[in-house]
């Protein structure tokens, strides 16, 4: 099995991360540093959906989409000057279609802050080349897993595959005057059901999460920053089993759990 490059789950939190510190940005810090010479990343974000086809950024250098407001204007003045790679991604359209999933290029897009925060605290240098995939939208888990799937050979080529969402997302449940509010029961348990599938490599039931999760209502009230989870398990090896980059809350409920695809 060649797997030079790991498929990744990022959950992004909020845009604060992007000045913070703490253990979240270390542990997302220290994927960069296990990864230093991937070919390249390729993001699927929750902030990026499209009806179909999907899209693949085809840019030299990649414009920044500042997609949020109310924060810091510290957080505006951030910079992540990332290269992109055409040719690359016109070679990624391609496999896509091959694969049965209609893709175009889009030359002007930015990286939204669910793709450029956390490739910035995980690659601050901007060396790595960076494409971004949309999120096909309405989609099904299955769909979405069939998109991953599509991408699992990148990753023999070197290509990091990186979903970039949350496992617990309820903006109306999140407390943002307490970071360090107690964990609700409710997003705890779905977040341990989620991880306990994950080590188990029990996909059928992630799949079905909706019917199977406990909670599954309040933790994924929308589907958008759940869905690229399915992305990155399409994009694992039969058998692969998964290594924690971290794991823990924010504001009461918001799980900042992140994992990659190691092999067995």
């Amino acid at each position: 099995m060649d797997n030079s490059a790991p498929a990744v789950f990022i959950s992004h939190g909020s845009p604060m991360v992007a000045i913070e510190h703490d253990g979240y940005t270390e542990a997302l810090a220290g994927l960069g540093r296990a990864f230093p010479a991937a070919r390249a990343v390729l993001v699927i974000s929750a902030h990026w959906q499209t009806e179909r086809p999907v899209r693949v950024t085809a840019w030299e250098r990649a414009p920044l989409v500042y997609d949020f407001g109310g924060f810091p204007e510290e957080l505006y003045r951030l910079t992540y000057p990332a290269v992109g790679d055409p040719a690359l991604a016109a070679d990624v359209a391609g496999m896509l279609g091959e694969a049965g999933v209609a893709a175009v290029l889009e030359p002007r897009r930015g990286l939204d802050h669910g793709a450029w925060i956390p490739l910035r605290l995980a690659w601050p240098a901007a060396a790595i080349p960076v494409l971004e995939v949309t999120l096909p939208a309405p989609a099904t888990p299955v769909e979405l897993f069939g998109l991953g799937r599509a991408l699992l050979p990148l990753r023999r080529r070197g290509i990091i595959v990186l979903g970039s969402g949350g496992i617990v997302h309820n903006l109306r449940r999140v407390r943002f005057h307490d970071r360090n509010a107690p964990v609700d029961a409710w997003a705890a348990e779905f977040d341990a059901w989620v991880a306990a599938r994950l080590a188990a490599g029990d996909f059928d039931a992630l799949l079905a999460y909706r019917q199977a999760g406990p909670h599954a209502d309040l933790a994924v009230p929308s589907t958008e920053h759940f869905d690229p989870l399915f992305c990155v398990l399409g994009a694992a090896y039969e058998g692969e089993g998964t290594a924690d980059i971290f794991a823990g809350f924010q504001y009461g409920n918001l799980s900042m759990r992140s994992f990659r695809f190691a092999a067995p």
